[in-house]
């Protein structure tokens, strides 16, 4: 198989494989039309790439790129990505790294919420007074 990246790039991801026991013959490649940006190109073409390892039954799509044999590329590396999580539970930094901004947002939303009803009922105070003046007269 060839992709059009660098070779140490395509024998790294041939590396990762044979160490994880992932031989091109136990996946399933289907190519299927991409959506969204791309244009023309997108639309006339099936860019997006279906994998799907028969053994464990783990399935990926990748429709990263323009490019078909890139996109076939980057699903053999979400493939072992996928497999190195299920088979191993082992969690990547970039699941804590989502999960920890996750926190952060939520956070930050609880304060935003506060922060806009202490301004509204400051506002309504000022109403209540300019109020209590009118009804004066």
């Amino acid at each position: 198989m060839k992709f059009p990246v660098s070779p140490q790039k395509e024998e790294s991801l041939l590396k990762q494989m044979e160490k994880w026991g992932l031989r091109e013959s136990d996946l399933d490649e289907q190519f299927i039309r991409s959506g969204g940006h791309g244009g023309q190109n997108v639309n006339k073409l099936s860019t997006c790439v279906v994998l799907t390892h028969r053994p464990t039954g783990l399935q990926v799509k990748c429709q990263r790129e323009r490019s078909q044999a890139l996109n076939r590329f980057f699903a053999r590396r979400l493939l072992l990505d996928k497999m190195e999580k299920h088979l191993y539970g082992i969690h990547l930094a970039q699941e804590k790294e989502k999960h920890k901004i996750r926190k952060q947002k939520k956070r930050r939303s609880r304060r935003t919420k506060l922060k806009m009803l202490e301004d509204k009922s400051h506002r309504k105070g000022k109403k209540e007074m300019r109020l209590d003046v009118k009804q004066e007269f």
